[in-house]
């Protein structure tokens, strides 16, 4: 890490927004906490430091850094660990290799990504790559249960303030289309290992010849993990693709395709390659081949293959047949760089494109930039369901009313890689016809699937300890809130059948059964809107990826936004992860920054999340200060909302520099008020009037900074100067801070 010793907090350095915000507000923490005696570390979980740390061997001492993910990963199995995570990249294949270039190009002898490794040497890098990809940082910090929740001062914040909301009608045509069936959902077999069955499995591919080809050697299974397997066809998901997209032909609506390309890091660039290949037909049967060729591979998107395309002789002529296909309106990711919801697959990630489009009122927008109503389409039919049941209830309904609408928390099972995305490790895609088998340690083969050439196959595990944790923190969160608490676990779907033989016992023998209803994700969907509509309070209780998806849905239709949630990790073994919210908006902010000096990026999470990292370190550490420090900080997020002090969206605005110096001041401010602790009182009564009688100044310096474009010497990888001397851009601001 970049410090030496473990700091009191760990504050992490990432990705985008959130760490050009970072160059700007760690300062003030650092100003303010140091009085407590408080030392607060930056470890580097950034796409860009993670490369840097997986291919050490040709760098220079001066370039080489610490596996500082490695270690944070050690760190959350103890009772210290203080971790505030913002928000990081989750690499897709284009971001990665983005981000090698770039790094490159700033001097970093690191190889290329092999997009099709040919050599043992090839083969050996993709690996190491492979590890960086997807949700790699979220399983390694994560060694506790979510609990997420809107904190108190944003909810009646966002009450009295409420954000737009498209309006919704019966006559909407917009609609979720999902498989009818061979999808993951249909196929899935669940089990919970026994003592005589724990053990190191394998994951073996036996061949129509009878051959069999080991596909993960080592796959421990203990006591007690409920352990999955499941495929989806691939022909049927070519057939259902074509039909969709005829479908949205002759409803007259746009084509939406939403899947989470970034996590399922495996599987969903798969079906994502497979509606490219759907969505140009012919001309894909055609000229796939060459285009493939070409480097044009269709898991990265139609934006690889139009680029393939363009180095081909004929690229002309398959260009005019494209042109020439008869397709129904395309959902435009951009409409005015003609960047579609096809072209790659991280710009439409489904957790944050569907609670957009339905919290528009249905409402996407077209090539020509029209709004119009859009087939969201969702392959898989496990989790589908909640977003086809809360469009079906807004159309019935009308939008959701913020002004009086109740809140969804969320107590998500995810500690020790618990359904991690469908775990990448352990999907492969059938070489050929042929079956795919769990064989445990003891021998016997405890699921097995008929597979056909190129069908999607996965496995995922919960071990015991995270699922009784989830339980014990879900019967906590009722306890203290009184809130409606439902389980949503479908009894018809054989993980969640698992799931609820170890919940029901557990609720029976703390006898609060009563207290909590367990419904399938389309029935808890309708339940928990109708609650919240009447102005009460539910908690989803949930697996990993409903609780990814749910803390955007919900947070984005009741607060506009899913960055201003409290996310608290309550690690197994006593520490604390603090989590400051979503980043999926974050490189549009990059873009504005770089073109106009203005980041609109809104740090509400991060002031959230510093609040209860000061309350934790007082409750653990004993440090009394830290928790008078803690208690001014949530003062000041208060003043933030109270006073409209959140970044606006437009240059010339005040942005997100602007709400730090708010930030600074209302804490200061509370703590020169407070009685509890005089040498904080004295200490801040100065630095108080000093921000105070600087306002005019430093927002004057603020506010010249913006307009001109901005260097930051890089994106994945800024430039340390210049990113400081873009986000501190006020003199007078920076000499009461240090």
């Amino acid at each position: 890490m970049a410090e030496n010793s473990t700091p009191d907090i760990l504050y992490t350095i990432v990705d985008e927004a959130p760490e050009l915000a970072s160059a700007s507000f760690l300062p003030i923490i650092r100003k303010f906490v140091s009085a407590a005696g408080i030392t607060v570390g930056t470890p580097d979980i950034s796409l860009a430091g993670r490369i840097i740390a997986t291919f050490p061997e040709n760098l220079t001492e001066e370039q080489r850094q610490s596996d500082d993910l490695a270690a944070l990963g050690e760190l959350v199995k103890t009772p210290d660990a203080n971790v505030i995570k913002l928000p990081n990249i989750s690499a897709s294949v284009p971001q990665l290799v983005a981000a090698i270039t770039e790094l490159q190009g700033q001097g970093y002898d690191i190889p290329s990504y092999p997009e099709e490794p040919a050599t043992d040497e090839e083969k050996a890098i993709r690996a190491r790559y492979d590890g960086i990809k997807g949700s790699a940082v979220n399983p390694v910090l994560r060694e506790g249960n979510s609990d997420r929740r809107a904190a108190k001062a944003v909810k009646n914040f966002a009450q009295s303030n409420p954000h737009s909301m498209g309006a919704w009608d019966a006559s909407s045509k917009t609609k979720v289309s999902s498989m009818p069936g061979n999808d993951f959902y249909a196929n899935e077999k669940s089990a919970t290992i026994t003592a005589a069955q724990a053990g190191d499995a394998k994951i073996e591919f036996v061949g129509a010849d009878g051959s069999v080809t080991v596909l993960k050697d080592v796959y421990p299974l203990a006591e007690g993990t409920v352990a999955d397997a499941t495929f989806m066809s691939a022909k049927a998901l070519a057939s259902f693709l074509a039909e969709a997209i005829e479908d949205t032909k002759a409803d007259g609506t746009m084509f939406s395709l939403h899947m989470k390309a970034t996590m399922m890091k495996v599987s969903d660039p798969i079906i994502f390659g497979h509606a490219v290949k759907a969505w140009l037909g012919p001309v894909w049967d055609k000229h796939g081949d060459a285009i493939v060729s070409a480097g044009g591979s269709p898991n990265s998107g139609l934006g690889a293959v139009l680029n393939a395309i363009d180095t081909l002789s004929n690229a002309d002529e398959i260009k005019g047949e494209i042109a020439a296909l008869d397709r129904p309106s395309m959902y435009m990711v951009d409409s005015d760089k003609g960047i579609t919801n096809l072209h790659v697959p991280s710009d439409v990630i489904i957790d944050a494109s569907m609670p957009a489009v339905i919290r528009a009122g249905g409402k996407g927008w077209d090539e020509a930039g029209n709004k119009g109503d859009t087939n969201c389409v969702i392959p898989d039919r496990c989790y589908s369901t909640v977003y086809d049941e809360t469009i079906n209830f807004f159309k019935a309904n009308g939008a959701l009313d913020v002004t009086t609408a109740g809140s969804v928390a969320n107590v998500g099972l995810m500690a020790q890689k618990a359904e991690e995305y469908g775990s990448h490790p352990t999907t492969f895609e059938a070489p050929a016809d042929g079956e795919i088998r769990i064989v445990l340690a003891n021998g016997d083969t405890l699921h097995s699937h008929a597979v056909e050439a190129g069908d999607i196959w996965r496995s995922c595990t919960v071990k015991k300890a995270p699922i009784e944790n989830w339980i014990q923190l879900a019967m906590d969160r009722q306890r203290l809130t009184g809130s409606e608490a439902i389980f949503w676990l479908d009894a018809n779907r054989a993980h969640d059948a698992e799931l609820i033989k170890y919940v029901q016992p557990v609720l029976e023998a703390a006898g609060v059964a009563d207290k909590f209803i367990t419904l399938a994700p389309r029935e808890a969907t309708a339940q928990s809107l109708k609650t919240i509509t009447a102005g009460n309070d539910s908690i989803a209780i949930t697996g990993n990826v409903l609780r990814d998806y749910l803390t955007d849905l919900f947070p984005i239709l009741e607060l506009g936004t899913s960055a201003k949630m409290l996310s608290i990790v309550k690690l197994m073994q006593g520490g604390g992860l603090f989590e400051t919210g979503a980043g999926g908006s974050a490189p549009k902010h990059v873009q504005q920054l770089v073109e106009e000096n203005h980041l609109r990026w809104d740090s509400m999470g991060e002031f959230c999340a510093l609040g209860e990292s000061l309350n934790f370190l007082a409750d653990v550490k004993g440090n009394a200060k830290a928790g008078v420090l803690g208690a001014a900080a949530e003062v000041a997020t208060q003043g933030i909302l109270d006073n409209n002090n959140s970044p606006s969206r437009k240059v010339g605005q005040p942005d997100n520099r602007d709400s730090h110096y708010w930030f600074a001041r209302y804490w200061a401010e509370a703590l020169a008020a407070q009685s509890d602790d005089g040498d904080l009182a004295s200490e801040f009564a100065g630095v108080a009037k000093a921000l105070a009688d600087g306002e005019a100044a430093i927002l004057a310096e603020l506010a010249a900074a913006q307009g001109p474009a901005a260097d930051i010497g890089g994106y994945f990888r800024p430039n340390v100067e210049l990113k400081a001397k873009v986000m501190r851009p006020s003199a007078t601001l920076n000499a009461i801070i240090g």
